[in-house]
């Protein structure tokens, strides 16, 4: 990375503390995802909870809502009242505390607490995290390939979490689970304020503030008061409808995980034996459907240093190359492409288990849609966010997996009155046709945030 933010620190180093963080984090919270599912229901007796009317996935949709709700509130903070450097750590031990109450949860309202204290936590890291990695770049036309870098870092944390503690609950249970992500956590605490001297300045005020240095004196005192210009009004506009859109992708994508743990995951009762729709044995080994929530990770991975370095190159091209709104547009018609291929693979498979590398395809496709859009998403926005407002749009981005958090455990169960292929295709088609709509929306919506130079 070149043309970083000159501190009397090391905004590099601090780039890359930044990214270690939400590794950490993210081996945490996507461990915990997939932990809630499978605790809530495994009988008491082997260590759960053994509640089996549905509470799993209920309680999993709320753990992702409300993680995605928090960081609205938590980024007023950042933005009027707090510095983000001193926020983020107390965010991650209040993560901390939340895992190691899971790890002591003996009832609803145990796990219920757990999702309340890691809510609140990441409303204290996320936007501030992202807030601070986009004030470390003065040029703008690295964010993209920045922000492509860290989302690989936020998905190696997914891999490692989701593959080891797949293994380690499959050999110790999923209570001792919590308290990994629980440790993992305090050690990320630790090691983030141990590189407060790499971020130098970079987050040791509120957001507020950057608006003041980039003022004359005269003005200064009176820069948060100033209403807010046409142009700035205009790109809050494009931020809000930028994340509608991707509310619906992260709808469907989350969505897209319940059908790999029940309709492809779960055995059913034919001729008085139980058997798979899909065959989940490698030789000797029964792989753990948390290896799906890997695969994403893995992919997502490889693809982000690719990724980053073509739509870098695509970004110096004269006519500043696709615009965030194409490229959700691309990952809306990815996804779409991603639930045929599980409805060709139910139609393939005359009533015989599907093979495996179907749901690997799926994944695939999946998460190649995940990253031609989402990493770009806080680049856009650090690029065009009026600065006092910065961590709260950042906000806003991810408000758009709030949304989805809430509404996709009530429309799987809808769906799943309909048979399989048929809804995947029905879904296929959706998207398809929302992501062609965005695209020839393009030319309206690019005109919001480009300033007219006779201004």
């Amino acid at each position: 990375m070149t043309n970083t933010v000159q501190t009397k620190a090391n905004p590099k180093a601090g780039f890359w503390f930044c990214n270690f963080a939400f590794t950490l984090e993210r081996f945490s919270y996507y461990s915990a995802k997939w932990l809630i599912i499978q605790f809530i229901a495994l009988e008491a007796a082997k260590g759960g909870l053994g509640i089996t009317d549905g509470s799993n996935a209920v309680y999993q949709s709320f753990f992702v809502a409300f993680t995605y709700l928090a960081p609205l509130f938590g980024s007023v903070l950042s933005d009027r009242f707090f510095g983000a450097k001193y926020l983020v750590p107390i965010g991650m031990a209040l993560m901390s505390l939340g895992y190691f109450v899971g790890f002591n949860a003996h009832s609803l309202g145990g796990m219920a607490l757990m999702i309340g204290l890691v809510s609140i936590g990441t409303g204290l890291f996320k936007p501030q995290t992202n807030s601070i990695t986009g004030l470390l770049f003065s040029d703008k036309k690295e964010l993209d390939k920045a922000f492509s870098t860290q989302y690989s870092m936020v998905n190696l944390g997914s891999f490692i979490g989701t593959t080891s503690i797949g293994l380690i609950a499959g050999s110790y249970g999923y209570r001792i689970c919590f308290l990994v992500c629980a440790v993992a956590m305090l050690i990320n605490a630790v090691l983030f304020v141990c590189s407060w001297k790499s971020l130098g300045e970079v987050g040791a005020r509120p957001f507020k503030e950057n608006e003041k240095k980039d003022t004359s004196a005269a003005d200064s005192e009176t820069v948060e008061k100033k209403p807010l210009t046409k142009i700035e009004k205009q790109r809050i506009a494009a931020i809000v409808l930028v994340s509608a859109f991707s509310a619906i992708f992260w709808i469907f994508w989350y969505m897209a995980y319940l059908p790999v743990y029940d309709y492809w995951g779960t055995a059913i009762q034919e001729a008085g034996k139980e058997v798979y729709r899909m065959n989940w044995q490698i030789g000797s080994f029964q792989v753990p459907t948390s290896f799906f929530d890997s695969l994403n990770g893995l992919v997502c991975i490889a693809l982000g240093p690719i990724l980053g370095m073509l739509w870098e190159m695509d970004a110096r091209r004269p006519n500043g190359g696709l615009t965030i709104f194409k490229h959700t547009a691309l990952g809306l018609g990815l996804l779409g492409v991603a639930f045929a291929v599980f409805a060709f693979a139910d139609i393939t498979r005359g009533g015989q288990p599907a093979n495996l590398l179907w749901v690997v395809l799926f994944g695939f496709v999946l998460s190649f849609g995940e990253m031609t859009f989402s990493p770009l998403g806080n680049s856009f926005i650090s690029k065009f966010a009026p600065k006092r407002l910065l961590s709260a749009m950042m906000a806003v981005w991810t408000c758009a997996i709030f949304i989805a958090g809430l509404s996709y455990g009530a429309l799987y169960n809808a769906i799943s009155k309909i048979p399989f292929a048929t809804s995947s295709f029905g879904i296929a088609a959706i998207l398809i046709v929302v992501a062609a709509i965005l695209w020839g929306m393009d030319g309206k919506l690019r005109s919001l945030v480009i300033e007219d130079k006779k201004d």
